[in-house]
């Protein structure tokens, strides 16, 4: 037989090291550092794939078909129109305007109008969480799950101020489910990851973080959206938002865009304002929400040290709708809102949501700041109204009176007075340049209110006006197009 000998042979770092030159040493060296620091931050990483795995399941694919429109291609749910079609690469541009897109072929076609989404199920025996616009309008309702099957969906009921809408599979039985989490437990800098089904591209993943809470749109002031910088396109609207523990934490909803496509801006319903529509859908087919009948505004630098407040907080209330819980809980133009039920009320957007998500005839705690001091006020909150009337202000004329602010002012006629709902003030029939103009002071508005002090006629408006500090910020109160607003003037 052969005997084999293995010899062992030992090396120590100094030999290896020993002899090199000094620069081949610092580069060595240099590239170790990176390679750890590489290998530690791949490790900080999130994995998805489980995450994935678990719960792209319970994620479905929307579609929806209505009747034929001429007019422009619904995309994503909003108008689409041909001048975007041709922003887009060749590709995107075929699939859109060719005749089996499922996004209803070219602007003005005469063929039934589809639309597609995402959604994901929240219950076993089949209701679906989707965003209203994928399904607005929509005359018939395909989900169609991981496994491929493909199941008619009713709708429930839709809520279009949260631009949410509910679906029950018919014949839905032990149905995959996602977890809920809690959306209030969030982070700014968190990651986060979203499955939907953009361009028609089915349960596509794509990721980042929390980038903001507590947005507030134009387009809706009672929702506190999530903002992300995660992947969002025309198709993922509807589709879940997960945390890392593999919980739904929101609804993919909006975008801001300048191209119609994703910009690094994304925005998501919270999933405990998401539940409490779903809840109230279910039980009683329609949403109610917390009203307290007042018009607010920003506190900004200004109009903090015009109110005695050391830095710019608060929702100011410019307007108390009359016969509104605002009216009957005591609140006055010029409250400046600091506390709701004991929450710090820090930008003006906060305070709606909070309203909102009290329960009808609850009775929320209010400390609002008024004549410098802080003060406690309980109000009943009403329920919120379908529909807002407005009101316009109407020409009136009079006699004229001069005021070194340069502006014009003249008696606010009672017709006028009555209209725009005030008991008194004096109206703006000129402004040239000086403190008033500056202030944002316009022709036509209805002056009411000076440096907290009531403006109920000329003679009044002369008297506030002799007694105003110089070089110091006084509040103005005015009334534009039926509608108030605290501007700042500075003397």
């Amino acid at each position: 037989m052969l005997r084999m000998t293995t010899a062992v042979i030992r090396f120590s770092p100094a030999s290896l090291v020993q002899g090199l030159p000094a620069s081949l040493l610092l580069t060595l060296v240099a590239f170790m550092m990176l390679a750890w620091s590489q290998a530690g931050a791949a490790r900080g990483l999130p994995d998805f794939t489980g995450l994935v795995e678990e719960n792209a399941g319970a994620v479905v694919n929307i579609s929806t078909t209505s009747a034929a429109t001429t007019g422009n291609t619904r995309f994503h749910g909003l108008p689409f129109d041909e001048r975007q079609l041709d922003q887009l690469p060749e590709f995107f541009q075929e699939f859109f305007r060719g005749p089996q897109s499922p996004f209803g072929g070219a602007p003005g076609s005469s063929q039934p109008r589809r639309s597609m989404g995402s959604g994901f199920i929240v219950s076993k025996d089949g209701y679906v969480l989707t965003n209203n616009h994928v399904v607005e309008g929509a005359d018939e309702i395909i989900v169609r799950l991981n496994d491929r099957r493909e199941l008619p969906a009713t709708l429930v009921g839709t809520d279009a101020r949260s631009d949410m809408a509910v679906l029950k599979i018919e014949n839905g039985d032990d149905l995959p489910v996602v977890k809920t989490g809690r959306s209030r437990d969030l982070k700014v800098g968190e990651w986060v990851f979203a499955i939907g089904s953009p361009f028609g591209f089915d349960y596509t993943v794509t990721a980042g973080i929390v980038s903001a809470l507590g947005r507030s749109l134009p387009s809706e002031n009672y929702v506190p959206f999530i903002q992300t910088d995660v992947a969002i396109n025309p198709g993922n609207s509807g589709g879940p938002l997960f945390n890392l523990d593999g919980e739904v934490i929101g609804i993919n909803s909006q975008i801001y865009t300048r191209s119609g496509g994703f910009m690094g801006v994304s925005f998501a319903i919270p999933i405990d304002d998401a539940m409490s529509v779903f809840r109230q859908i279910r039980d009683k087919g329609t949403v109610s929400r917390g009203w307290l009948g007042v018009l607010i505004q920003e506190v900004n630098r200004d109009l903090a040290e015009s109110f005695g407040l050391k830095r710019p907080r608060g929702a100011l209330i410019a307007e108390v709708m009359n016969g509104s819980p605002a009216e009957e809980g005591g609140l006055q133009s010029g409250d400046i809102v600091l506390e709701y039920d004991g929450d710090d009320i820090q930008l003006s957007s906060d305070l709606p949501p909070m309203v909102g998500r009290t329960p009808v005839g609850e009775t929320a705690r209010l400390t609002v700041l008024r004549g410098g001091k802080e003060i406690a006020l309980d109000v009943e909150i009403g329920q919120l109204p379908d529909e807002s009337g407005s009101r316009q202000t109407s020409p009136s004329v009079g006699s004229s009176s001069s005021a070194p602010l340069g502006l014009t002012v003249e008696p606010l006629p009672q017709d006028l007075a009555d209209s725009i709902g005030v008991s008194g003030g004096v109206i703006v029939t000129g402004v040239g340049r000086g403190p008033a103009y500056d202030a944002g002071i316009r022709d036509r508005d209805v002056i009411t209110e000076i440096n907290r002090t009531a403006v109920a006629s000329v003679e009044d408006f002369r008297q506030v006006v002799r007694s105003l500090p110089e070089g110091r910020a006084v509040s103005v109160r005015v009334v534009r197009q039926g509608r108030a607003i605290y501007l700042v003037m500075k003397p």
